[in-house]
């Protein structure tokens, strides 16, 4: 169910059978020349849609993340991460208010990981909402491994393969070259043991880390498939626990 689809009459039937909400959030940032700047939103909500049962709500999608370190990059979008964790905090309090008090923040950035832990600790210790945040490919691990010869983890073989399957028209195939050209390996510069790469353009021409041209339309389906199963299987886990138990437990 897609809460913002109903009206607020039709709303309280669909809430007052919902046992957990799917918060998508993502960014609008630079993913290189080949990938859109909505890949991370677009993904996130894609993956939120695919699980379609009557106990679970989908929530509009956040569409900009904590994306500041792609900021010499045009067209990225960025908010604080503490403006992005009040707005996840207080956006999952409201769905409490409604009776739905257990949610799965289902994350595309891996830059609003941070904000989001802090947000779900937040409302779980002031006894308000459990909210589960969930990266998905930290879901298909060992999946990725298997596809693909490289580590990644920005425009890389994996989101360009789950963006494939899930927007194909939105990916350049005829770019995927010039994003490895001027890829980075990996995340970050180290100089004797400290980390000096603050911004994305530190490590890498092109915006990209990993290696794109090994996508393709096929992997991207056993990525989503696999992803979209785990998410399913979270939103069973969490529909099957009263809220109370979730809660942090007492000290005696």
């Amino acid at each position: 169910m897609h809460l913002a689809e109903h009206t607020t009459t039709t709303a309280a039937d669909a809430l007052a059978d919902a046992e957990v909400v799917l918060f998508p959030t993502g960014s609008t940032e630079q993913h290189g020349p080949a990938l859109p700047l909505g890949m991370d939103h677009v993904a996130a909500r894609a993956l939120a849609r695919s699980v379609d049962r009557e106990d679970a709500v989908v929530l509009p999608t956040l569409p900009v993340g904590v994306s500041e370190h792609h900021r010499q990059f045009h067209g990225t979008l960025w908010v604080t991460d503490r403006t992005f964790e009040r707005f996840v905090r207080e956006t999952l309090s409201s769905v409490a208010s409604h009776g739905v008090r257990k949610a799965v923040v289902v994350n595309g950035h891996g830059g609003n990981d941070a904000a989001i832990r802090r947000a779900a600790r937040s409302l779980r210790q002031d006894g308000t909402a459990f909210a589960a945040p969930w990266n998905w490919w930290e879901s298909v691990d060992d999946l990725t491994e298997e596809l693909f010869e490289e580590g990644g983890g920005h425009a890389d073989a994996a989101e360009t393969s789950v963006l494939w399957h899930v927007a194909g028209d939105l990916v350049r195939e005829d770019a995927l070259e010039e994003a490895a050209a001027g890829a980075s390996d990996s995340w970050g510069k180290r100089v004797h043991g400290a980390s000096v790469g603050v911004d994305t353009l530190d490590v890498s021409e092109s915006g990209a880390v990993g290696d794109p041209t090994q996508a393709s339309p096929e992997a991207g389906q056993r990525l989503f498939e696999r992803a979209s199963a785990e998410l399913d299987a979270l939103v069973d886990w969490l529909a099957d626990r009263e809220f109370e138990t979730l809660l942090p437990p007492e000290h005696e």
